[in-house]
């Protein structure tokens, strides 16, 4: 096995389309599904934002949604139509995800490295990141990623349970430690042979 430090490179700012008046998605329960419009289809068309529903909706995960309304993209709403702070939104996500920062960190710096981010609960990780220009479907995901606090600890069997999720998967394991600074330092994972 080896391990080494990466560095992935940075990236002026994520192609998130540009819209003049921002997206509605409503908030409900433990779901965000945007408004049924076009620019809304061009978050998934364009960038590989959430899913596209069979009315047309994009759902959105909870990270994509507090990064793309912090780039006002969109707008989140509740059920009741009410705008919602981000703020808010941010306290009602983490009673969600207890660790959602740290993976809300990881995702919004790779994304704004450039790279397509998407939830990799079926390879049993966190995240799935495919290289720069590779959409989700044209090819497969380079890495998948765990995001770890700094202070945090693996144990052995934690950290080669990920290593065989990646291997078995034909990806790269990546974990992304996010620091006090909420700066994230990558190190890439591998089996070699001796």
């Amino acid at each position: 096995m080896s391990v080494k430090k990466i560095k992935l490179n940075k990236k002026e700012e994520t192609k998130t389309s540009k819209v003049k008046t921002p997206i509605k998605a409503v908030f409900t329960k433990e779901v965000i599904i945007t408004e049924n419009s076009d620019p809304a289809r061009d978050l998934y068309n364009q960038s590989r934002y959430g899913i596209i529903l069979n009315d047309g909706r994009v759902q959105l995960s909870l990270v994509e949604a507090v990064y793309l309304a912090e780039k006002k993209t969109i707008e989140l709403v509740s059920s009741a139509g009410r705008k919602l702070k981000l703020d808010s939104f941010f306290k009602k996500a983490v009673r969600l995800e207890p660790n959602f920062f740290t993976r809300y960190y990881v995702f919004k710096d790779m994304r704004n490295r450039g790279y397509i981010i998407k939830t990799a609960l079926k390879f049993g990780a966190d995240f799935r990141v495919y290289n720069r220009g590779v959409k989700p479907g044209e090819d497969h995901a380079k890495w998948i990623v765990y995001p770890v606090k700094e202070a945090s600890s693996l144990t052995w069997y934690e950290f080669s349970a990920k290593n065989r999720v990646a291997h078995s998967t034909k990806k790269k394991l990546l974990i992304g430690v996010v620091d006090a600074e909420n700066d994230v330092t990558y190190w890439e994972i591998k089996w070699t042979r001796p």
